[in-house]
C-alpha cells in the first residue's frame, strides 16, 4: 500500500453543520409546514444544482415564479443563508492541525459558488487548508469523477496516497472506485478514533 500523503475532506456534515433548518424554524407556524416546505419546496435536488454551478438569482426567480405563495421564504433561502450555518462540527475541524503536521490537507465539496466565500470568511479552519475544489466553481458534481479528477490534477495528487472522508455514501463509493482510502462518516463513526485505530493520528 502506498504511503498516505493528503487527507480530503467534505464540508458539509463533515465539518461544517449546514442545516436549513436553522432559518425556517422560526418562519412556520407549525414544524409540519416547514417540514412541507423544505420537503417540497424548497427540496435538497434544487438546492444541489446550485451547487453544480447554476446562479442564485436565477434558481430563486425561477421557484418564485411556480411557487407563488411562497415568494418571502424561498427569498430567505440565499436571502439569509448564512442564518443555515450552525458552526463547525468542532470533534472533527480541532484535527485538522494535528493532521497537516504529517499531511496535506484538502477539501472537495458539493457546494454554490456563490456561499462558500461566507463560509469561508467565517471559519478559521479554512486556512489551514492547502486547497479546495468548489463543485459550484467546477460546474460539476460529486459523485461524478471528473470533480475528483479535478482535485488530483490540480494539486498532483494520487488517489492511492489519499484519504478521503465524506458523509454521502455515493460520493464515498466514488473514491473509493478511484482508489482513494475512504472513510464514510455516519453517525456512529468517531473520525478521531477512526484515524488514531488507522495509525493516521
Amino acid at each position: 500500500m502506498e504511503q498516505l500523503k493528503n487527507i480530503v475532506f467534505d464540508f458539509g456534515g463533515v465539518l461544517i453543520d449546514w442545516n436549513p433548518v436553522y432559518l425556517y424554524r422560526d418562519e412556520f407556524e407549525t414544524e409540519e409546514e416547514m417540514n412541507y416546505f423544505l420537503e417540497n419546496i424548497c427540496r435538497y435536488d434544487w438546492n444541489i444544482l446550485q451547487d453544480g454551478g447554476r446562479p442564485l438569482a436565477e434558481a430563486t426567480r425561477e421557484l418564485q415564479e411556480k411557487h407563488t405563495e411562497y415568494s418571502d421564504q424561498i427569498a430567505m433561502y440565499y436571502g439569509r443563508w448564512e442564518e443555515m450555518l450552525g458552526g463547525t462540527i468542532v470533534e472533527n475541524t480541532k484535527l485538522i492541525k494535528p493532521l497537516k503536521k504529517k499531511y496535506n490537507i484538502y477539501g472537495l465539496t458539493n457546494w454554490s459558488a456563490e456561499t462558500i466565500p461566507l463560509a469561508m470568511k467565517r471559519y478559521d479552519f479554512f486556512a489551514d487548508l492547502d486547497g479546495i475544489v468548489v463543485s459550484g466553481k467546477e460546474k460539476t458534481l460529486k459523485p461524478d469523477a471528473a470533480l475528483y479528477r479535478i482535485l488530483m490534477e490540480r494539486y498532483a495528487l494520487k488517489a492511492e496516497e489519499s484519504l478521503f472522508i465524506d458523509d454521502n455514501a455515493a460520493n464515498i463509493e466514488a473514491a473509493r472506485q478511484l482508489g482513494f482510502r475512504v472513510v464514510h462518516l455516519t453517525p456512529d463513526v468517531n473520525l478521531e478514533e477512526w484515524l488514531r485505530v488507522n495509525s493516521i493520528l
